[in-house]
Order: structure tokens, then C-alpha cells, then sequence
């Protein structure tokens, strides 16, 4: 009976230490989970962190190739026409052509005719054309370039590589937009600065924040929608 007792005693003592082993084997398990988890977390926070700070100057495109035509896009009208004309006369391109809004109208006169009457005043007149732009969008716009490229009135046949100005925000978008809505020819991109509109530090003034998720909205909005649309 004692022998009996003995052994049985032994057994549960057996059966108390494999349980002791498995419940200490699934601590260490969930103790690495937790770890490990922890570690992902951590990585995903730095990836994070290194994407807010850094897409401000990713959106930028600053890097100018010799071209045969200078475009200037519609829009804001005081640097992206400056740094235009500074890519002509530094050799970039023989001729520019300016985007001016054909129905937008500044007290009774449209931007246009303004557009057109100031590049006639200029010493370079003879390199400077405007393209009438209908569209609202750079989409829109990318196809009104195409057709002044197209206009034997133009003077703009061979045109085979073209040098994009627009704001330095815009330039990722722009460059994207036009190599895939105007066929055969070669885009690059100037960057025109406006400090009062935008720094790839968006994060350190309301304005630059407002410009940078304005234009992250529009790229995602064209690589997810417009850019499949007909």
C-alpha cells in the first residue's frame, strides 16, 4: 500500500513539473511575442517619423535638362515666370512658351491679353510665346500645351524635349501628368521657390502645411482616379 501511495505521489509530482515547464515555456513565448511586437512597432514609428519629414522634399523636382522649349504652367504668376525666363537665358531652351488662363479676366482684362502684352515688352520677345489655356486642371492644361504644340501657327512642330516650370510643390505632379497625357516628347522640371507658399519643412508653418497636404491630396487623386480616366 505505501509502495503504491509512494509511486502515486510521484507521479503527480511528475505531472505538477511538466505543467510548471509548459506554463513557464508559454510566458517566454508571449513575453517574445510582446517583445517582438514591441520592436515592429518601434521600427514602423521610425519609418513613419523618417516619410513625414522627408515628403516635403520629395514632392520637389528641381533638375533641369537642356530642352528645345521652356514651359511656364498657369497659375501663380510672379516666380514660375522668372525662373522661366532665368532657364532661357542661361541657354536652357531657344524659346519658352507661357500658360495663361484664356477666360480668367483681372478688372475687365483677360490674363491672356495681360499675359501676352507684358512678354512683348520684354528684351526676349522674340523666344517668348503664350499658350491660351482652357482647361482648370494640369491635366486639362498638359492637353492645351499639346494642341499649341500642334498649331503650325505655333512654330512649334519639332519639339521634341520640353523643360517644365511650375512651384516647387507642384513639380512631382506636373512632370507625372505630362509625360503621360503628352506622347513623344521628353519632360524635365524647374523648380520655381516661394517661401511664402511653401518649404519641404512643411511641418514648421501653417501655410507650407496647408500647400504640402493640398498637393498630397491631388497626387494620390491622380495616380488613384485621373490618371486612369479617358
Amino acid at each position: 500500500m505505501c509502495k503504491k501511495l509512494h509511486t502515486f505521489a510521484r507521479f503527480l509530482s511528475l505531472r505538477l513539473d511538466n505543467a510548471r515547464r509548459r506554463l513557464a515555456i508559454k510566458r517566454e513565448a508571449r513575453s517574445r511575442s510582446r517583445g517582438s511586437g514591441l520592436r515592429w512597432l518601434l521600427l514602423l514609428a521610425a519609418v513613419g517619423f523618417f516619410l513625414w519629414r522627408e515628403a516635403g522634399f520629395w514632392l520637389v523636382v528641381d533638375n533641369p535638362q537642356k530642352a528645345d522649349l521652356v514651359v511656364v504652367l498657369a497659375g501663380e504668376t510672379e516666380q514660375r515666370l522668372a525662373r522661366g525666363l532665368q532657364m532661357v537665358s542661361q541657354g536652357m531652351a531657344p524659346r519658352m512658351l507661357l500658360d495663361a488662363p484664356a477666360a480668367t479676366k483681372i478688372y475687365h482684362r483677360s490674363q491672356l491679353e495681360l499675359a501676352q502684352q507684358y512678354l512683348s515688352g520684354l528684351p526676349e520677345a522674340a523666344k517668348l510665346s503664350v499658350c491660351p489655356i482652357v482647361g482648370l486642371s494640369t491635366r486639362n492644361e498638359a492637353r492645351d500645351v499639346a494642341r499649341c504644340l500642334a498649331d503650325p501657327a505655333m512654330g512649334l512642330a519639332g519639339v521634341r524635349r520640353i523643360l517644365l516650370v511650375t512651384s516647387d510643390f507642384h513639380t512631382r505632379r506636373a512632370l507625372a501628368i505630362f509625360r503621360h497625357e503628352v506622347s513623344g516628347v521628353e519632360f524635365s522640371s524647374a523648380a520655381a521657390y516661394d517661401p511664402a507658399q511653401f518649404g519641404a519643412k512643411w511641418w514648421q508653418h501653417r501655410q507650407w502645411a496647408k500647400t504640402f497636404f493640398d498637393e498630397c491630396v491631388r497626387l494620390v487623386w491622380w495616380y488613384g482616379v485621373d490618371r486612369w480616366k479617358a
